[in-house]
């Protein structure tokens, strides 16, 4: 995914922003370091163990356990079953300071692996009635590694480390079982994973094939969309294919109501302001082929980066299924289950974070990143927190991100040198916040 190119003006008053929050070397650091390259290793260890078992949301047991085991053998007290199966862990440093939250989701997705790795996974299992395959399209079992190993390097600071750090490893990031239920971040906020630990912050980052090996992407304000899972179920009257006049059509009615919202968008939404994504990912309906049914069902997904234009393109979006249907003498019923909200850099935390990125792996591989359609429901947390969130490049030297398979496919497989530079990008900015919150008080 390419950067956004800047304005002379901006990239001197973003270079001058930096030099103003430009991080400097504390006692912490240095054993920190030390102990994540000690590490690296087990990182790949860890994530190829993870792959090779993966595990769909709400299920992830065997993960949980590496991680719960990991964190005791580090000496922290540890909580699991959180949000049913999350697992969290509370450091405290040697120093009085701020306190942050740092963030891995656990899940893997209903996809079947095409990889050919020796440690492709070959799990099975249902997903929604379904019987699927099970991989880690999406990369979380990078995440879960990255943050192993950056919860071992500050535990080796913790003499010098100023504040306190939550370890927050996340179940269903993908989403629920059953569609509709609470999940994920808003599952284990629910539950009070910061009932007695308010961060300050809170930390995450994702893997990413829109980037090559070694560099980060990163923008503040909105990164990525709001995610609703929607469902529409039209009713018309069933009647034999060769008599349609008998009946009332909800296949032709659903379609006319899919076109309709397409120009719906592109004729009544503003996405010049706000770019709005609406897309249906099933359409379901009968059982023979000369048999007009007496239902149908579409299932898409919705994608925003601003609440208020989220709330109406819905209320569009019902009023021109009704009025199709309606036209057409059947009836339309839209349900909208809300994913995750969109994930917006905090950007007075974005001023902070982007000179550690800087330091952690040099300025000309810290990205602009565009506005990214995909969603993630670290967004939970960052409406309780300031947030910040940013992309790792796994796309390997010389080869071109736009090519290659990107996160969800069945082919997705990421350079393993990003774990040592995401781990790196993510311990140094927890360092650097902590490091700095602990000055001003």
């Amino acid at each position: 995914m390419s950067h956004v190119h800047r304005h002379p003006q901006q990239a001197a008053c973003l270079l001058a922003l930096a030099t103003l929050f430009a991080p400097t070397a504390h006692a912490a650091d240095a054993p920190a370091f030390a102990a994540l390259e000690q590490a690296q290793p087990k990182l790949v260890q860890w994530r190829r163990d993870i792959h090779q078992h993966p595990e769909l949301g709400e299920q992830e047991t065997r993960t949980a356990k590496l991680v719960a085991d990991h964190l005791r053998s580090l000496g922290l007290t540890v909580r699991t079953g959180v949000g049913k199966t999350g697992v969290v862990a509370v450091l405290k440093g040697g120093k009085p300071g701020p306190r942050i939250a740092l963030r891995a989701d656990m899940d893997a997705l209903p996809v079947t692996e095409q990889t050919g790795l020796p440690f492709a996974s070959k799990v099975k299992a249902d997903y929604r009635g379904q019987p699927v395959g099970v991989m880690h399209a999406c990369g979380h079992d990078a995440h879960v590694a990255i943050l192993m190993g950056v919860a071992q390097a500050l535990v080796a600071a913790k003499d010098d480390l100023p504040g306190e750090v939550m370890f927050v490893f996340q179940p269903a990031e993908e989403g629920p079982p059953v569609a509709g239920e609470v999940f994920g971040a808003a599952l284990m906020l629910q539950e009070g994973v910061f009932k007695d630990f308010k961060p300050d912050a809170v930390f995450g980052l994702h893997v990413w094939a829109g980037l090559p090996v070694g560099s980060v992407g990163y923008r503040s304000g909105p990164l990525m969309a709001a995610a609703d899972e929607w469902s529409l179920t039209v009713r018309g009257k069933q009647t034999h294919g060769s008599r349609p006049w008998d009946g009332v059509d909800p296949i032709t009615l659903g379609a006319q109501i899919l076109l309709g919202t397409q120009s719906m968008i592109a004729r009544q939404v503003n996405i010049a302001t706000s770019p709005v994504v609406l897309t249906a990912g099933q359409f379901q309906a009968g059982v023979r082929f000369n048999i007009i049914p007496d239902e149908a069902k579409l299932v898409g997904t919705l994608r925003t980066f601003d609440p208020a234009v989220r709330e109406d393109v819905i209320a569009r979006f019902r009023r021109t299924a009704e009025d199709f249907a309606h036209a057409g003498g059947g009836s339309a019923e839209l349900q909208v289950n809300a994913n995750a909200p969109a994930t917006i850099n905090d950007p007075a935390l974005a001023r902070r974070v982007t000179p550690s990125l800087q330091k952690a792996v040099g300025s000309d591989n810290v990205i602009e990143m565009p506005l990214v359609t995909v969603a993630e429901d670290f967004s939970q947390f960052a409406n309780v927190a300031p947030g910040a969130y940013f992309f790792v490049g796994t796309t390997p030297a010389g080869q071109d991100p736009a090519t290659m398979p990107i996160n969800h496919s069945p082919k997705y497989a990421p350079d393993e040198d990003a774990l040592e530079v995401g781990a790196r990008a993510m311990l140094q900015v927890a360092l650097d916040y902590l490091e700095a919150g602990a000055a001003v008080r």
